[in-house]
Formats: C-alpha cells, structure tokens, sequence
C-alpha cells in the first residue's frame, strides 16, 4: 500500500475511518466500476489504488458515504465529510464535462491560488524593503538592486537546479531542468504528434574527475510524447487557471474524447499563431498556448495514462480468470468419473 502521491511525491496523509485504506485525507470512488482514487491534498492530483487493495475499501466508502449526514450531492456526483476528517467523493456515472470540472477544478485553482501567494508575498516583501529599509537603517538606498540581483540570482539556481523526471519505453529517466521546461515544443509527426525537449544526463565527464551534466535535444512521439507531456504539463502549468479557463478547458476535452486528437488540434493552434508572428517563427513553443488550451492537455495526457493502467489492469483480471477457471475445471474434475467425460464427448457430437 503506498502513502505518497505518485505525482508530487508528498504524503497522502492517512484516515481511521476506512479500515481496508487507512491511505489518503480525501478518498474518491466508482463502485460499479470498481475505481479508488485517493486524491493529494497539495497537488490534488487523483492517485488510483492497486487493485488487491480496492474491493473492500470501496464498500466500507460507500457504508460511509450513505450513514454520513455532512454531504451535498448532484445526479452524479456526491461529496461527503465524515466526523473523522475524511471526505468522500462518490462517483456515479456521470457525465464526463462533470467528471473533468470535479477531479480538475480543485487543483487548477489551488495553484492559481499558491501563484497569487507567492507573488503577493513576494511583493510585499521587495516593497517592504524598498521603503522601510533606508527609513529603519537596515540597508542603505543604494543596496536594494545588489539585494534584487541576489533574489534573481536564487531563483536561477533554483530552476537550474530543480530536475523534472520523464520516463520512457525504454526503461530510461530523461531530466529536464525547470529552466529549460519552457524550450518544450510540440510538432506534428504523420498522424501523430512529437514532442521535442531539452534533457540533462548527469554523471561523469569524460575526464572522470569532474561531475557534471550533458545537455542533449530529445525528441519523443507517439505514447512516449503523451507520458513525457503527463510529467511535464504540470509543472508548465503551476499558476493554474481560473473557472472560465478550466470550463474552456474541459469543453476542448468533451470536443476531442482521444488524446491524440486534442494534442493535434493543439499542433494546429500553435502553427497558427506561429503563422501570424512577424519574427521568430518556427519555435513551436508548448508554452505558447492559451491556458485553457494548455489544461485540456494536461487532463488529456493524465486521462491517458489512467486508461493505459487501466488496461494494464484488465489484462490482470484476464489472467486471473484464466486461471481460476483453469484451476476450477481441474477440481470439478476430481469427482467426475470417467464415463462422465465419455458421455459429454458423446452428446456434444450430436450436437
């Protein structure tokens, strides 16, 4: 049973109130499909459960869920808060615009909200500075640009320093840089598309007594470009958007129901502005895209990687079932006699 978020990697927390998924602060639910998601309380990203952990849990959910009195509702969608802290999201077939606005919304506008914070604050500080430092003698008038230089310096280290990882087919992590993340373009490639970033590889120079890194130009297509888009749009998109952004968003969504298709109409959107820009031209740039149109892809990308673990999942229950059925034809067999099997073969041919 993991405890960490697969996306941020920060604590999932845990609940006293589900006794087979003691895991998460919010857990969401589809009990006629079988879905537990246990949903990050800082990125508000949806974490979906391995599958020997889920059955139980998701009745115990739903006893919950039903005996909680603290819940509001709509056709499809319920949320409950238990006297334990823990919130229930119960999901009953619904529509997907619905289904987007929910599982996206929250995250979306938490990290508009953490933006504004973050400028805010630092605003306040600069100014604080600017104004009462000179007036109080901790710096002097002429020391507030070496002191602004030295903030932009940090945060160059920062972005330089912090790695995003991007898996690939072939079992290899590509890093990229936050400072780089901006470079990240997306082509057309046939039918498809193809994603071009700018990766590190860390380790040994050549002269094995320096350690340093390599930068490199990758391009990726096909799934390897919507898992590497999974892990980066996040991070491209970390101001967030507001409700007409993720509304827009979640309408490109409903327009395009395949990945592939929403990430080729974005292909044309971005050749379209590059067609209008007098300079320039040909960069391609991921970042170029409107907000919406930026978080429609990111839902897309993590939709897809959802469904691929889903598949993964079936293949399981396939193999499983093959299996029981196997093992069960062998008992059943145990205490048939012979001219059981005989008689079988015989009406069979008749048939």
């Amino acid at each position: 049973m993991y405890s960490t978020c697969l996306f941020c990697h920060d604590t999932l927390g845990n609940n006293a109130a589900i006794e087979h998924f003691p895991v998460g602060r919010r857990l969401a639910y589809d009990a006629a499909k079988g879905r537990l998601w246990v949903v990050c309380r800082k990125c508000e990203r949806w974490n979906l459960t391995p599958l020997e952990e889920r059955w139980e849990a998701i009745e115990e959910c739903e006893r919950a869920f039903s005996a909680t009195k603290l819940r509001v509702s709509t056709e499809h969608v319920g949320l409950a808060r238990l006297k334990e802290g823990l919130e229930l999201v119960r999901i009953g077939e619904p529509q997907r615009p619905e289904m987007a606005a929910w599982r996206y919304g929250d995250q979306f506008g938490r990290r508009r909200r953490k933006q504004f914070v973050t400028v805010a604050g630092a605003t306040v500080v600069v100014g604080g500075v600017l104004i009462f430092g000179p007036m109080v003698g901790l710096v002097g008038a002429g020391a507030f640009s070496p002191m602004l230089n030295l903030l932009n310096a940090g945060n160059s280290i920062y972005r330089a320093r912090t790695l995003i990882q991007v898996p690939t087919s072939a079992g290899e992590t590509l890093r990229v840089r936050l400072s780089e993340l901006p470079k990240t373009e997306l082509h057309a490639d046939g039918d498809g598309i193809r994603l071009r970033i700018s990766a590190v590889r860390t380790g040994l120079s050549p002269s094995r007594w320096l350690y340093g890194s390599q930068k490199m130009e990758v391009d990726l297509t096909g799934e390897e470009a919507l898992t590497a888009a999974a892990a980066l749009l996040p991070r491209l998109n970390a101001a967030g958007g507001s409700r007409d952004d993720v509304s827009r968003a979640v309408g490109y969504l409903e327009e395009s129901s395949d990945p592939k298709k929403l990430f080729r109409r974005a292909v044309d959107a971005i050749e379209k502005r590059e067609s209008e820009k007098l300079y320039n031209r040909g960069t391609h740039l991921l970042k170029n895209l409107p907000t919406a149109g930026r978080l429609a892809l990111e839902m897309a990308a993590h939709e897809d990687s959802e469904r691929r673990a889903l598949e993964g999942e079936l293949h399981i229950l396939e193999a499983a079932w093959r299996e029981a059925e196997e093992i069960a034809g062998i008992a059943d067999n145990l205490f048939l006699p012979e001219s059981i099997d005989d008689d079988l073969a015989r009406l069979k041919k008749k048939l």
